[in-house]
């Protein structure tokens, strides 16, 4: 549809630029004036502002002008309406934009809120996309919208910090939030109406200032990170022991057949009947996974957890393997 309009809009402008030469050139030939006096006799003829004649015009001139006074009404109102089509056009796409978005979160439950497109809320969504989680985009600066719109993304214009635009990027029903705003102070007063609308969201928070940690996490915040401070500490750690923090790096988790490390729930793979522990499990032979790390109920973690360990609802277990194994795991238990 753009580039329909634009080569309406080449087409209007070719027209008035036409009108114009010939007009210029008509007075230039017909009406023996210079091209200065040529100039002015054509804007005011195709704008049709009531001025006299700069000098007398004959029979031929005066034919031509009427000729160009017919023409340029024509074309002016060609352009008009290219114009206006254009600016109603783009505002109705908007509009239908934005119910086709309200509709689909209505219909949303379990999804992720992401307060901000910067270049954290970017990587949030390109992270949440390659695992096919939900999410909404809450922004509003209009032109971050309509650049990044056109990729299927669904935003809510708004500010985060208001109870309106949370309820409609559907807050009721989200599982998380995520607030990636540049200023601490935003996503302070984010963090303060989120937990004010929805007590069980999980909410995860960017800071700047090691100051606003703290503050953050008594407006009800459960997580909060700083991406200057990890930046630092992952740049110090390729000093200290370059080889670990390598491997780690190799480590991916980025999705879609490139996963190295998965988190499973304890239900999804057992039917507890009666308890069985991580030997009787026995991942490592059935898929080549191992496991590397246990969330209890409680949210405590073992790292390593051994083979003895009785698994228990409500629970994670956490995975390592190559990516094959991953998804041979994710076959066997008709995992997502």
């Amino acid at each position: 549809m753009y580039r329909f309009f634009r080569s309406k809009f080449y087409l209007a402008l070719f027209l008035l630029i036409f009108v114009f030469t010939i007009g210029v050139v008509g007075f230039h030939i017909l009406g023996n004036m210079g091209w200065i006096e040529a100039l002015y006799m054509t804007i005011i003829t195709v704008t049709t502002v009531g001025f006299g004649e700069v000098i007398p015009l004959y029979q031929n001139a005066r034919l031509f002008t009427v000729f160009l006074i017919i023409i340029s009404v024509f074309v002016f109102a060609y352009a008009i309406s290219v114009i206006t089509e254009y600016i109603l056009s783009r505002s109705t796409m908007r509009n239908i934009i934005q119910r086709k978005t309200l509709k689909k979160i209505r219909r949303m439950e379990n999804h992720i809120i992401i307060c901000g497109f910067g270049r954290n809320g970017r990587q949030a969504a390109e992270k949440l996309s390659t695992h096919s989680q939900e999410f909404v985009i809450i922004e509003k600066d209009r032109a971050i919208i309509e650049r990044y719109e056109s990729l299927g993304l669904p935003f809510v214009e708004g500010n985060a910090s208001e109870d309106e635009v949370l309820e409609r990027a559907g807050i009721d029903s989200a599982k998380c939030l995520i607030t990636a705003l540049p200023s601490d102070a935003d996503n302070l007063f984010v963090v303060l109406s989120a937990r004010q609308i929805n007590g069980n969201l999980l909410i995860i928070s960017r800071a700047s200032q090691e100051s606003s940690y703290k503050k953050l996490k008594l407006a009800g915040a459960d997580n909060v990170i700083m991406p200057d401070k990890i930046g630092g500490e992952h740049m110090a750690s390729l000093v200290v022991v370059p080889d670990l923090v390598e491997f780690i790096d190799n480590l991916s988790i980025s999705g879609k057949n490139k996963t190295n490390v998965e988190e499973i729930r304890t239900e999804d793979i057992t039917n507890f009947d009666k308890e069985i522990t991580l030997k009787e499990l026995d991942l490592r032979k059935k898929t080549g996974c191992t496991v590397i790390g246990y969330k209890t109920p409680d949210g405590e973690y073992i790292i390593n957890p051994g083979a003895e360990l009785k698994l228990l609802k409500e629970s994670k277990i956490i995975v390592l393997g190559r990516p094959e194994q991953i998804e041979a795991l994710k076959q066997k238990y008709n995992l997502e």
